[in-house]
């Protein structure tokens, strides 16, 4: 029997199969032989790569190819500020930072502000504030401010709304319905807005009156806007954008599902977390792959497919794949207990959000800086 579980743009309930996801939602495996091609540019494969947290693309092989030609891309992201940023959301924007250094190339990130509007109970000046903030989480990582535009859909309306109209115009409301599930209750602002999160795959080349290839790093709910895009944008003369897929970060109550702010906030690790928080988030809600005794555990050994703690570790907190499998190794063998890793992740990710902190800071004089200037 099939686990049932929902993966929209809005809405991540259930255990995720990501296997049975590939084939729902047509995306292609990423091979061996991809991952080789992708270093022939880079040098080195990033370890979220290597371990298969971005495990699925459209069109990759293309843009490659693209490249190799001279035809260089642009990055596509984004962020809905909906809430304050947590662990999760970084992903996918730490690995687009690492192929911006790569492939040195130009980024343009939206801020949806529109959709938190459309899609949530919250006043325009309440997303207003939540997106100013997720800002700095964004320029913490460390951009480049002189190749990252921050497009805001409303702020940039009067650049983003002539493109989202052409878009529009190839649309549907059956399509929108169909790839959405939407209802004849939803207001019509969502109904558009698909059109608008369109316009970043081509806005570039819109603006330098050239054709060029686009590649979206993106988690694997927002897919469904992203198949749309390809489907009308070759019909307004545009390439069709690539995208590279990850999976969800799971909160620290699980392996399976999405680590989400709209949840229990005790499950979730935000950037802002102070040490303690972290410390006291992990040691109590963290998933262990523990045995029930120290005793059992000596004798039996952990498994660390299922312990949140490992799996953190082997997701982002520790790229070293030799400290990794001795982690591993000691886990499996009840050498570590599961609180001593715990202490370890406590550390990696201490470590890291002291750093973010610091930099979210000094990013609060830096907003000018990266958005996009008509």
């Amino acid at each position: 029997m099939k686990k049932e579980f929902k993966v929209t743009p809005w809405e991540v309930k259930g255990e995720v199969d990501y296997e049975r996801l590939i084939k729902e939602f047509g995306v292609s495996k990423i091979s061996e032989k991809l991952l080789e091609k992708i270093k022939k540019h880079t040098g080195e494969l990033n370890p979220m790569l290597k371990r298969g947290l971005f495990f699925a693309h459209r069109d990759l092989n293309w843009i490659l190819d693209e490249y190799e030609k001279g035809n260089k891309f642009f990055l596509y992201t984004g962020r809905g500020p909906s809430g304050k940023v947590h662990i999760g959301h970084l992903i996918p924007w730490i690995f687009t930072k690492w192929l911006q250094d790569k492939f040195n190339v130009e980024l343009y990130f939206q801020f949806t502000d529109d959709e938190k509007y459309l899609f949530s109970n919250k006043s325009y000046k309440e997303i207003q504030k939540i997106m100013e903030d997720n800002m700095l989480d964004v320029i913490a990582l460390g951009f480049n401010p002189k190749k990252t535009y921050f497009l805001i859909d409303t702020k940039h309306a009067g650049l983003i709304y002539k493109q989202a109209t052409r878009v529009a115009r190839k649309i549907t409301f059956s399509m929108v319905k169909s790839s959405f599930g939407f209802k004849d209750s939803n207001n019509i602002g969502s109904i558009f807005y698909t059109s608008v999160q369109a316009v970043p795959a081509f806005l570039p080349s819109v603006l330098k009156k050239k054709n060029i290839p686009c590649l979206i790093p993106h988690a694997i709910d927002q897919d469904p806007h992203f198949r749309l895009t390809r489907d009308i944008l070759p019909k307004l003369g545009y390439y069709k954008p690539a995208s590279i897929q990850c999976s969800f970060i799971p909160p620290l109550t699980g392996i399976k599902g999405k680590m989400s702010s709209s949840g229990n906030k005790e499950t979730v690790i935000y950037t802002t977390d102070s040490q303690k928080e972290v410390e006291r988030k992990i040691k109590k809600y963290a998933f262990s792959g523990g045995q029930s005794t120290i005793t059992e555990h000596r004798e039996k050994g952990g498994n660390p497919d299922i312990d949140v703690s490992f799996q953190y570790l082997k997701i982002f907190f520790e790229p070293d794949n030799k400290k990794l499998e001795k982690i591993e190794r000691k886990y499996r063998s009840g050498e570590l207990l599961t609180s001593e890793l715990k202490e370890i992740l406590i550390e990696k990710i201490n470590t890291f959000l002291k750093k973010h902190q610091q930099e979210r800071e000094k990013a609060k004089n830096k907003i000018d800086k990266f958005i996009f200037k008509d």
